[in-house]
């Protein structure tokens, strides 16, 4: 098992190249595979999560070449794959099961997905739901919450005859697991997939399937695809493409920038997607917006930037609603930057934390506790009384790898060394993660420990 050491620091400084987007790296490699021929895929996290997401393919057949951050994959068309000689194990990623249930729901052959310890403890009846509505064979497993469906999941063939419905959803909550796993599924339905989410999630499959000539229109929060649209030859021609770097990552480098006094960091080479630009804006209503200089576009449209935040007098502010939707995955960074920030931080509509890796928003709220900072837990997220005095804490970070870089955060500035334990799972998301922030001057050390 591996922990951080973690002192108080001085300012950090200086310039970091940010690990790919996992979500964008796991789509690329999904649309990879299902080509029509040979891909290239650069700049991916090398995280494990596009790991499990490639290894799942590579059991059906698929042959792909993981190097250095890339990926060359020879895909096999959209009804290419082979049914898989073992379970398809997920690992930590949930993103690799929720939309891989999408396109396994829709093949002529039998699977069965696992995961880790973590993620057999998150809900996957979001998706089995919706897709057996559109009469796929899936079941996924009882667990903690009575009634509710957790992994593994098993999903038997479409016989001859059957096929994927076409649909029309309104989803109750805004996912873009949720919506990727049905607009996937909508590859092979006899009729159009229309979704209309709450508000707008995460948008990458949708830029993604445009930029590769699918039948898919798109309005505000609402998309529609017709894979019987006249034209389309159901399938797409190979492509090379370039993952952005994560802004969910590049949070921490610039949170980190913003609770170190003196402290001034850029992130180059980040996707700026809008709908994954929450954090950013909320740094700017807090008064520290972060400086951008635009990079071009990468994978599948993907807008890119290098980012810059300089350490100044952050006021408090509230987040809720549609912006929280677009940092749903940042707000264990914001919770920590709220610690050093003087007044009340108040965070809303965040239930979905609760089903994360682990449950964010209990274990962010003690964490905080711990290290002295009053934090009131909401059902649908916390109070934050910020700007006061900080300790050193121990924290177990759950096997929470937003949870465990949130965490060293606040030993940056707190007095005292700071201990976070089983820190490897920050591996599946932010390789080298304690390598960037000493390289910026932080005082990080990693410690195995039996």
């Amino acid at each position: 098992m591996k922990r951080y050491k973690v002192q108080k620091s001085g300012p950090l400084r200086g310039s970091v190249s940010i690990p790919g987007d996992k979500s964008i790296g796991h789509r690329a490699i999904i649309f990879g595979a299902l080509s029509r021929g040979e891909c290239s895929v650069t700049g991916l996290s090398g995280g494990l999560d596009n790991v499990a997401t490639a290894n799942c393919f590579r059991a059906m057949g698929v042959d792909i070449e993981l190097g250095d951050r890339s990926a060359r994959i020879r895909g096999v068309g959209l009804r290419g794959l082979q049914m898989p000689k073992t379970v398809l194990d997920c690992g930590n990623s949930g993103t690799s099961m929720r939309l891989l249930a999408g396109l396994l729901a829709a093949q002529r052959f039998g699977s069965r997905m696992v995961g880790d310890h973590s993620l057999t403890r998150r809900p996957m009846g979001r998706v089995i739901e919706p897709l057996r509505a559109r009469g796929a064979h899936i079941a996924g497993t009882s667990g903690a919450k009575p009634g509710a469906l957790y992994p593994p999941i098993s999903i038997a063939p479409l016989v001859e005859g059957e096929f994927i419905s076409g649909i029309e959803y309104d989803m109750p909550i805004a996912s873009a697991q949720v919506k990727s796993c049905m607009l996937l599924a909508g590859l092979y339905a006899n009729g159009p997939t229309t979704i209309r989410e709450p508000v707008l999630s995460r948008d990458h499959t949708e830029r993604m399937m445009m930029a590769l000539g699918v039948p898919l229109e798109t309005a505000g929060s609402m998309c529609r695809l017709d894979p019987q649209e006249e034209g389309w030859t159901r399938g797409w021609d190979p492509f090379t493409w370039e993952v952005p770097g994560d802004p969910s990552s590049a949070t921490f480098m610039l949170a980190a920038a913003q609770m170190v006094p003196g402290s001034q960091v850029c992130t180059t080479g980040v996707g700026v997607n809008p709908t994954r630009t929450g954090f950013f804006d909320v740094l700017r209503f807090m008064g520290v917006a972060p400086h951008f200089e635009s990079q071009g576009d990468g994978a599948g449209g993907e807008l890119v930037a290098n980012l810059t935040a300089t350490h100044g007098a952050a006021r408090a502010t509230t987040v809720g609603g549609e912006l929280l939707v677009r940092m749903i995955d940042e707000v264990p960074a914001l919770a920590v930057l709220a610690a050093t920030v003087k007044g009340k931080t108040e965070i809303r509509d965040a239930e979905e934390l609760r089903v994360k890796e682990s449950d964010r928003i209990a274990v962010m709220a003690k964490a905080l506790r711990d290290f002295g900072c009053p934090c009131e837990e909401l059902p649908d997220g916390m109070i934050i009384e910020g700007g006061g005095p900080l300790r050193a804490a121990r924290v177990e970070s759950q096997g929470d790898h937003r949870i465990a870089m949130s965490a060293a955060l606040l030993g940056l500035v707190a007095e005292g060394e700071t201990i976070v334990d089983d820190v490897e799972c920050v591996e599946t998301s932010f390789p080298g993660f304690p390598e960037l922030l000493r390289s910026l001057g932080a005082n990080i050390e990693v410690e195995v420990v039996s």
